[in-house]
């Protein structure tokens, strides 16, 4: 397939995004701009200059960069200009369902009010609901680099708020912080009413899977890449439908694949994984919904088959309802067959 034909295939996917750090949608325009009118002063005297950082060795390196433009989020609409942002950019990628992560802690450890953060992002998810027709779902994680007893108190803040909160989640570091680290802070979430959803076997080995679902019981599990090193860890997250979300661009960007070619989801369709493809943190990693699977199919000479089965596969491992879940599956199926 050309790639203008390949672009405009894709561009006409309705689609879920289930792996998205709101964060690490921050471009830096927006940062600037926010910056300024908090009167902070960035560490870079350009958009160019700052863009020319987002090169990465590894996950720490791209972590101190996204702290770095964390600081300027103050004010609750600054987080309500960044979750906007976020939403008109993939609405115009026709994503039409978002499950998206924030990160509280980033946050309140340097003064800014748990109340601020999730107010802005909520009014911006509202309205992208009720004016772009975006439904949401909203994924608070721990950062795993922190300590238990401070998730504890995450977990604490974030009750007056849990009517708006539909999960729970684990990023940051990965390697030297187990899912272990956490059993109990995601055993009392679990006790709240939150789902629960860990990064696992990105950086870290695919032990890191195995205690996830074991020891922290949850549903999905967010990059998840190192499974393949175990055909029994494989068996069951086929057997039990236990969703991989996956991030291409992501992957490269962070080292932890080489090239694009070597990215696993193809291997894992083929295995009958219930693999799907996200954006991560597009500001830093070059890319949103469109762009990951551009990127991936131009790679791995995905068919239209292979894509209308990633877009399928989004909405099967999505926190939706039964009977939203099939509708949008069924426009899935609908565009697709327009196509033939």
């Amino acid at each position: 397939m050309q790639s203008t034909e390949l672009k405009k295939v894709i561009q006409g996917i309705p689609k879920a995004e289930l792996h998205l750090h709101i964060e690490g949608s921050f471009e830096p325009e927006l940062m600037f701009k926010i910056a300024k009118r908090n009167n902070i002063v960035l560490d870079y005297d350009s958009i160019d200059s700052l863009k020319k950082a987002y090169k990465f060795n590894n996950l720490q390196e791209f972590l101190d960069l996204y702290y770095t433009g964390a600081q300027v989020l103050i004010h609750e609409q600054d987080f309500y200009d960044l979750t906007w942002a976020y939403l008109t950019k993939v609405h115009s990628q026709n994503v039409v369902h978002v499950e998206v992560f924030f990160d509280p802690q980033t946050h309140t450890d340097r003064g800014v009010p748990f109340d601020v953060v999730i107010n802005g992002i909520h009014k911006a998810l509202e309205k992208g609901e009720r004016e772009l027709h975006i439904s949401y779902k909203l994924i608070m994680s721990y950062l795993r680099h922190l300590s238990e007893a401070e998730a504890f108190k995450t977990l604490e803040s974030s009750l007056p708020y849990k009517d708006w909160i539909d999960g729970i989640g684990l990023d940051s570091s990965e390697l030297g912080n187990p899912p272990s680290k956490f059993v109990n802070v995601f055993e009392a979430s679990a006790a709240h009413g939150y789902k629960l959803v860990a990064h696992a076997g990105e950086e870290g080995p695919v032990d890191y899977i195995w205690e996830a679902l074991d020891l922290l019981n949850v549903v999905r599990i967010d990059h998840g890449n190192r499974c393949l090193d175990d055909e029994v860890l494989v068996q069951r997250l086929i057997d039990e439908k236990i969703p991989l979300t996956l991030c291409p661009q992501s992957n490269v960007a962070l080292n932890v694949i080489d090239k694009m070619e070597d990215h696993p989801v193809l291997k894992m369709l083929d295995k009958g994984i219930l693999a799907t493809i996200h954006s991560d943190d597009p500001a830093y990693f070059g890319g949103y919904m469109n762009e990951n699977y551009y990127e991936t199919a131009k790679a791995l000479h995905l068919n239209n088959s292979q894509l209308q089965q990633l877009a399928i596969n989004a909405f099967e491992a999505s926190w939706l309802t039964r009977e939203a879940k099939a509708k949008h599956i069924a426009q899935v199926n609908s565009y697709f067959n327009s196509l033939d």
